[in-house]
């Protein structure tokens, strides 16, 4: 089967001839791999130019000083860390930055983003921390990006409607079998040699900013075989973007507490998050070290409750509740 190749293809292929970086190399064959089209006939070319970058990638970092490699961790903040993960030029960044103060470098070409950048995005009273990251591929993944998403509390694979999202998603969940990283609730291989780590994920199909595009994003749907809440989006014009963190919101199980003084209103912009089905116990030690020891019960309200209906320690608590803690 012919190639057919397109003329920016043959362009790029007369500048990496010219260059002379290892840096300019590697772009520009990053960039031949995103101009090439996906069929069986070039399979075999795309597996060269993989080989070509990833060992240009081993030069450069040998030139940097042998095998050391950088290092990132991100602390945890807010109600949840959401780890935002895909192939490249999914709009990771961009995503990252509509969402929150963050300022990641975007652009259109491949690994814009080389090291994770981190900002909080609010939702109604509480916040979670989106984390952008380089993006993972089986030319080149980031050692260090294991245990980001390994620690991370959801992971967002991002991927783009008009670059075969099917081919993504497929290639970034082997990826993460590899590292033992499975869907919660997916079945994992009966000869793991260790124990997998399960994690919450939720698909963001980007670019979706039209009808065509729409129809596009429903026959994905119907083709792939991995059953994730998925939600269709567009960085660009914002659409679904709230939708988004409600989801991340709901996958998280989480509830949000309110605690009061006697005779004082609580305050609404502060509340306490806790896991699903937590009880009171829960919210005290969540609230000072030594309240579980000095708790005796505590009034509250809420949707299961009548209005300052004393309860004890191992009442489970819903989203919305306002508790009034007496020692």
């Amino acid at each position: 089967m012919p190639a057919n190749l397109p003329p920016t293809y043959h362009e790029a292929e007369k500048r990496l001839r010219e260059a002379r970086t290892v840096q300019e190399k590697t772009e520009i064959l990053e960039e031949m791999l995103t101009i090439m089209p996906k069929h069986k006939g070039t399979d075999k070319l795309r597996a060269d130019l993989r080989k070509r970058i990833g060992r240009l990638r081993d030069e450069a970092r040998q030139k940097k000083g042998g095998t050391r490699r950088e290092s990132y961790t991100v602390e945890k903040e807010g109600a949840a860390q959401v780890v935002v993960i895909g192939p490249p030029n999914a709009g990771k960044s961009s995503l990252v930055a509509s969402l929150t103060n963050a300022r990641p470098e975007v652009g259109d070409f491949p690994h814009t983003t080389w090291k994770p950048t981190a900002g909080m995005a609010p939702y109604e009273n509480i916040q979670f921390q989106l984390v952008d990251t380089p993006p993972i591929s089986r030319e080149f993944m980031d050692p260090w990006m294991s245990d980001l998403m390994r620690r991370a509390d959801l992971l967002l694979i991002l991927l783009d409607v008009h670059a075969d999202p099917l081919t993504g998603l497929e290639e970034t969940l082997s990826l993460l079998a590899e590292l033992r990283i499975f869907p919660a609730g997916f079945p994992v291989p009966p000869d793991l040699k260790k124990a997998p780590i399960h994690k919450t994920m939720l698909l963001g199909v980007n670019k979706v900013d039209s009808v065509k595009e729409e129809e596009d994003y429903r026959a994905f749907l119907e083709l792939t075989e991995f059953s994730l809440p998925d939600l269709p989006l567009s960085v660009k014009a914002g659409y679904k973007l709230d939708l988004l963190l409600k989801e991340v919101f709901r996958l998280s199980d989480m509830i949000r507490v309110y605690t009061r003084a006697p005779g004082k209103e609580p305050n609404r912009q502060a509340p306490f998050v806790l896991p699903r089905n937590s009880t009171l116990e829960d919210l005290a030690a969540k609230v000072h070290k030594d309240f579980v020891s000095r708790l005796k019960f505590a009034k509250i309200w809420g949707k299961t409750v009548y209005d300052g209906q004393m309860v004890q320690r191992d009442h489970i608590l819903v989203d919305g509740d306002v508790v009034e803690l007496h020692l």
